[in-house]
């Protein structure tokens, strides 16, 4: 399973951010041709995108454009300008059905033929964003082989139900809850909204602590600032990493007594325990935070 904690959002219609988001270190980039585009400016930024894929690239850090929805009639050709060897997949938003997924791959799978790419090597990253989208999440997540993770867009919900956003989120509870428990039913990666206050880093964490809490597996970002408050968020903290080494020794040494289960300060050790202290250990070690 690949881990994409935080993934930075850059303009799509502006070359010098694009530029400057190469000297930061999130776990993806996202250069944006859908909503931090105006409607004239589409065109420039699928033309700009195009020519920075190599420079984000060359980073070492996976690059995943969102391009334009299937109803603005610009999918077609986003995809035309961004696949190839330089992307890790494509983001796309407003994902309603498992038919707009296979119109999708489809597409790409065109060009990878056209362009000499493996097929199936464009993965997807599908922003789960309508009501529709809600409802049939676990069929869209569970469609395509290319799909890697879920994405989570909680303006675009509340604007499709007509209601207005909270400070305490409790508008999103369901449908926020709902993408990450369909995500991980489809096996594959929930991530969750952007937190729009990029100024607001004791927020930001909360927001991140609580996403974690019910199953993102990360987030996007709209400011460079966010990125190491949501990096730390959602890698495993040196006490969780202690506590899930500690897990395991107590029950291994239950287990040599012919014990199933044992305690730890208190708290009851046993087989559902362990796999999620050992889950815990796998990921620290994907992300080289231990050997």
């Amino acid at each position: 399973m690949i881990y994409l904690r935080s993934l930075l959002f850059v303009p799509g219609n502006q070359p010098n951010m694009l530029a400057k988001a190469a000297s930061f270190s999130p776990d993806a980039f996202v250069p944006d041709m859908e909503d931090s585009v105006a409607w004239n400016d589409k065109s420039q930024a699928r033309e700009t995108v195009s020519a920075n894929l190599e420079m984000l690239a060359n980073t070492g850090k996976k690059v995943i454009p969102r391009i334009n929805s299937l109803d603005t009639g610009l999918c077609e050709a986003d995809l035309a300008a961004i696949v190839g060897p330089h992307i890790y997949g494509v983001s796309v938003g407003k994902i309603d059905t498992p038919a707009d997924v296979t119109i999708i791959s489809d597409t790409i799978a065109g060009l990878e033929t056209e362009r000499g790419i493996t097929n199936g090597c464009t993965k997807l990253v599908l922003w789960i964003e309508t009501a529709v989208g809600i409802l049939n999440a676990h069929e869209i997540l569970s469609s395509d082989a290319r799909i890697k993770a879920a994405a989570f867009g909680a303006e675009d919900f509340t604007n499709d139900m007509g209601i207005e956003r909270n400070e305490d989120d409790r508008e999103i509870l369901f449908p926020r809850s709902q993408v990450a428990i369909a995500a991980r039913a489809a096996g594959v990666l929930a991530l969750d909204t952007p937190f729009f206050g990029f100024r607001d880093p004791d927020n930001l964490k909360i927001d991140s602590e609580q996403s974690k809490a019910i199953g993102f597996k990360g987030k996007f970002a709209i400011h460079p600032l966010q990125i190491d408050i949501i990096n730390h968020c959602f890698s495993p903290s040196s006490e969780e990493i202690a506590h899930a080494m500690e897990v395991i020794k107590v029950f291994e040494e239950a287990a040599e007594k012919g014990r199933g289960s044992t305690s730890l300060n208190g708290q009851v050790v046993d087989v559902p325990v362990v796999k999620r202290a050992k889950s815990l250990l796998n990921q620290a070690k994907q992300m080289e935070i231990i050997s």
